[in-house]
């Protein structure tokens, strides 16, 4: 959650967020320890939320997609008062029908108010409100792939989830409840303050089935995963479902000039605190629920499992102070500066019967930024940049065959180096990047006193970093309006993410799980000309294609998933029913071509190790969705 917000303030990444509460999200590349505070290096994730509009509007949007589950969405907004002092967004959602496969079940409600109070002209409180339940049941599972493989030399071929794979009890039900207050207070032109606080209470059920590729043994009889058997169980799972979280975060910003020098200045913190909530233990036994082929019948046996009682299983504390400098040294040349400084406090238990202990335990852990800046022309930038993050370590898992069970790694220390480029052409931006990333690795690695911490004497290991996660990368994007009416947004990444230094030989040098070396996107819009009249003038075509390349699937990297290319196609047509009452029809094909690929693999280890399974995730079918939304 050290990654994720909303409006600036963390909030859980564990539960689902429905596309019609936020305005737009923002996404950081790279190190951001220094603006943010202890955190993953894989980026700044921000959700920002709809505000009150200037102009009372009352939209009411309605869907249907190919499979049949019927949305309706109204979203009012507007004013009131003398010189619009009290602002007001009202956002509802309902959505009840069949998922992406015939015999799965989704349903998603949403409520959700943003106020403004306009205490006068400098200053203003928001207050944000919401309640989201989505619950889905039938969906695909996951397939685990075990360190003895697949029972062959590459995965399966990836199933068609328009015919389910999972018995239609199982899901998840999760609810989320969100409330967010800030104070806004411009002292001038140079000078502003914000205040601002969080709480989240994130609920979920899970009624899922573990579902395995056959390694060619005895287990499955000898049948293999590489051609699309699977075992799968069903157990009332006791990992977190609750999380509360309660996060801040408070800031100055002003400009101030010491000769001809400008200094855009900014001190401030934020920070959080969750708390991880477990199930006490199951309340009906694992079920064994047989052998399947993902390509063939759907299995639709078991009952749904249950467990009972709560804990609260760990606990983490985190907050920040920090400082920064952006200095305007000519039109030419400018220098940024950012330095964080962090505090982590993370308690843990082992089950219900144990004491919360401290796990680990940090004072002003330090991360640095700095950019020089160089603007041959006003629409040119050249950059160089160079950070260093930290963030707090992976908890080891709890089990008798670790030595090192329930106590959280020392932080680690994230590096970056990256050069850039930036253009701006009339309506077009065009971005290129070069980066080197490192990053601490854990890894499970055999003890060398088994003895020691170990109950299981057999394959009794140690969990430690054993290697650097070191990425080099180029990234480029490009948008605007390449022709009149034609409109671009296209990207693509070259990484090379390897495992260097390992502490085991099998995996020094091997590709990080899941990282594709090769990703790209092309999204064009095309608008009809007005020159073709009002009616034609109306329609607007758009087509997206998709390239993700081929990734590891194991540590060892024997398996791999393959590429693949997806294309999705959509209209949209403009037009008045009245003259006061502006529509918009829309219709697209999601996967147009149907098809079938890996979508996600991971290790099943926390994020970042190295586990001894990898997990599979299959990208959705075709589906055809509807949308006619109108504007009071």
């Amino acid at each position: 959650m050290a990654n994720s917000r909303l409006d600036g303030l963390n909030v859980v990444s564990t539960t689902p967020y429905p596309a019609e509460w936020v305005d737009n999200l923002q996404v950081l590349n790279g190190l951001a320890g220094a603006m943010y505070g202890p955190e993953n290096p894989a980026g700044v994730f921000e959700y920002t939320l709809k505000r009150p509009t200037d102009r009372r509007t009352e939209r009411l949007s309605v869907g249907v997609d190919s499979i049949g589950t019927p949305t309706v969405n109204g979203d009012i907004s507007g004013r009131l008062g003398r010189n619009g002092w009290f602002g007001y967004r009202l956002n509802m959602l309902h959505a009840d029908g069949t998922a992406y496969t015939q015999g799965s079940s989704m349903r998603r409600e949403m409520v959700s108010g943003d106020f403004d109070f306009h205490l006068d002209d400098k200053t203003v409180i928001e207050i944000d409100a919401s309640h989201y339940t989505y619950d889905q049941r039938g969906g695909a599972p996951g397939f685990g792939i075990l360190a003895t493989g697949v029972g062959g030399d590459k995965l399966p071929e990836a199933p068609d989830l328009s015919k389910r794979l999972a018995p239609e009890w199982s899901g998840y039900h999760m609810e989320t409840n969100t409330f967010l207050g800030k104070i806004k207070h411009q002292f001038n032109e140079n000078w502003s303050f914000t205040l601002g606080g969080l709480y989240q209470d994130a609920a979920r059920q899970a009624f899922g089935v573990a579902d395995t590729l056959c390694d060619g043994g005895k287990t499955c009889g000898g049948l293999r995963g590489s051609d699309g058997w699977y075992s799968s169980k069903a157990t009332a799972t006791t990992t977190a479902n609750d999380f509360r979280v309660g996060s801040n975060m408070a800031y100055l910003n002003g400009r101030v000039y010491t000769g001809p020098i400008r200094h855009d200045l900014v001190i401030g913190t934020n920070g959080y605190m969750m708390g991880n909530y477990n199930p006490v233990a199951a309340s009906t036994a694992a079920q064994n629920l047989g052998i399947h082929n993902m390509y063939g019948a759907s299995q639709n046996g078991g009952t749904q499992p249950y467990y009972h009682g709560r804990y609260k299983s760990s606990s983490i504390m985190s907050q920040s102070f920090i400082v920064g400098d952006t200095l305007q040294l000519n039109k030419h040349w400018s220098i940024m500066g950012t330095l964080s400084w962090g505090w982590i406090h993370q308690r843990g238990a082992l089950n219900a019967k144990t004491a919360m202990r401290d796990t680990f335990e940090t004072s002003a852990a330090f991360s640095p930024t700095a950019s020089i800046m160089y603007k041959p022309t006003d629409n040119q930038t050249f950059y160089f940049t160079y950070g260093r993050s930290v963030e707090a370590g992976p908890v080891t898992p709890n089990s008798t065959s670790y030595t090192n069970t329930n106590i959280a790694l020392p932080a680690a220390h994230s590096e970056e180096y990256e050069v850039g480029y930036k253009l701006r052409y009339n309506t077009m931006q065009f971005n290129v990047a070069g980066f080197r990333m490192t990053s601490p690795y854990a890894m499970y690695v055999a003890a060398s006193n088994p003895n020691a911490g170990c109950a299981a004497m057999t394959n009794c290991q140690t969990y430690q970093y054993g290697g650097t996660q070191r990425n080099y990368g180029v990234e480029a994007q490009i948008s605007g309006e390449v022709l009149p009416n034609l409109s671009v947004l296209a990207g693509m990444t070259w990484l090379d993410a390897e495992l260097v230094n390992a502490a085991s030989r099998a995996l020094d040098r091997k590709e990080i799980v899941g990282a594709a070396p090769l990703q790209a996107n092309l999204l064009l819009d095309y608008r009809l000309p007005a020159s073709l009249g009002r009616f034609a003038s109306g329609w607007a075509f758009n087509a997206n294609v998709h390239y993700m390349g081929n990734r590891a699937a194991n540590v060892t990297n024997t398996l791999h998933t393959g590429s693949y290319t997806t294309l999705d196609l959509g209209t949209r047509y403009s037009f008045r029913a009245t003259e006061r009452l502006p529509m918009v029809l829309r219709f697209g094909v999601s996967n147009a071509t149907n098809e079938r690929y890996w979508a996600s693999v991971y290790t099943g280890a926390p994020s970042g190790t190295s586990g001894a399974a990898s997990s599979l995730y299959a990208g959705l079918p075709r589906v055809y969705h509807f949308t006619l939304s109108a504007e009071f």
